[in-house]
């Protein structure tokens, strides 16, 4: 049996916090992150499920979490199973990317966060192992 612990978040950037540019296009032009994040929409998964999911080596998987953490596009979280076994999940933790071209050639981030009222927004979950 395992839980996520919702205490153990990266979390959504601060608002005083800058996002990446340079760190989330990377991450979204990168065909194996790209999936990740496909299969992280619905439910949070470890780098070894992401692994079996994606068709992706697991040293593959855990440096595209990585990548992806880096850039603010995922969510981490530990779950805690009861065997003593912890792991880390990840989840999309975005709807929607917004690039904008400002002033002087600037590129500007925008992220909009999952509706709160959703499902995708559940704490904790529960599973057999």
């Amino acid at each position: 049996m395992s839980i996520s612990n919702p205490s153990a978040t990266r979390g959504w950037p601060a608002e005083d916090q800058q996002i990446d540019p340079q760190a989330v296009l990377g991450a979204l032009d990168d065909d194996a992150c790209r999936a990740i994040l496909e299969a992280t929409s619905d439910e949070s998964l470890t780098a070894t499920e992401l692994s079996e999911r994606c068709d992706i080596p697991t040293s593959t998987a855990y440096r595209k979490v990585e990548k992806l953490a880096d850039a603010d596009l995922v969510d981490e979280r530990i779950r805690i199973n009861t065997t003593g076994k912890h792991a880390t999940e990840y989840r999309k933790c975005f709807d929607d990317v917004v690039v904008s071209v400002a002033d002087e050639g600037r590129i500007e981030i925008e992220m909009t966060k999952p509706d709160s009222t959703s499902s995708a927004s559940s704490h904790s979950a529960v599973a057999d192992d």
